[in-house]
């Protein structure tokens, strides 16, 4: 691979420290209806996952429709949940600190989300104006477009980008769509975020250290 040239990062799990609160709303909620789901187990299975699919599997698991206000009550529980309780990821903002080319964030979640979550880790100020949402284009991962979109915005062919990514979703749709993805995992989820293609990573330093030691920044 030559030189990068844009950096387009995943939102939840790579730069903000999200998706075990919002996961753990989600389990709060369906306990009034009687569904106790496992916190480990539905971290794993809910990871990377668009929040209409989180619904048709709880939806499944609870063998009825969820109430018609559920996603709005959610966003409003998460979004209170996230305001006490959100840190970036460790790491992240040293990461970006040393980028010295364009880079950007493409996620499944709505752009007001993307917005709050980096502002309250001190982000946003990093991404304002290259902030790539599913909900813009109506199409979430696994499939390949969020990533497709953000690299033509940015302005640069797929083999000029990488993508960095934290789940197998995410991780399909970067490979689906051509791009180099770098899979930031640990024990429990880089068994298969590699089996989805990824090339695996455990800390944003040494992932620095690659790259720069592999001459592609």
């Amino acid at each position: 691979m030559d030189k990068i040239k844009c950096v387009i990062f995943d939102c939840d799990g790579v730069l903000v420290d999200s998706e075990a609160i919002g996961i753990q709303v989600l389990i709060s909620m369906v306990e009034q209806s009687g569904l106790y789901l496992n916190v480990e187990e539905s971290i794993h299975t809910f990871r990377g996952m668009a929040l209409k699919d989180c619904f048709r599997v709880l939806e499944t698991l609870l063998k009825k429709p969820l109430p018609a206000d559920f996603e709005k009550e959610y966003r409003r529980l998460s979004f209170t949940a996230f305001r006490n309780e959100l840190q970036p990821v460790e790491g992240i903002t040293e990461f970006i600190s040393l980028l010295k080319i364009p880079f950007c964030v493409a996620s499944s979640g709505p752009v007001e989300k993307i917005k709050l979550n980096l502002s309250l880790v001190g982000l946003l100020d990093k991404f304002e104006n290259h902030i790539f949402s599913s909900y813009q284009i109506n199409s979430w991962k696994p499939e390949p477009d969020i990533y497709l979109h953000a690299a033509k915005e940015m302005g640069f062919a797929v083999n000029e980008c990488i993508i960095i990514e934290d789940s197998k979703p995410g991780v399909i749709a970067a490979k689906t769509g051509g791009f180099k993805v770098f899979g930031f995992g640990n024990k429990h989820t880089a068994p298969e975020l590699e089996s989805a293609g990824a090339d695996i990573f455990f800390s944003f330093e040494t992932l620095y250290e690659r790259l720069i030691a592999a001459n592609l920044l």
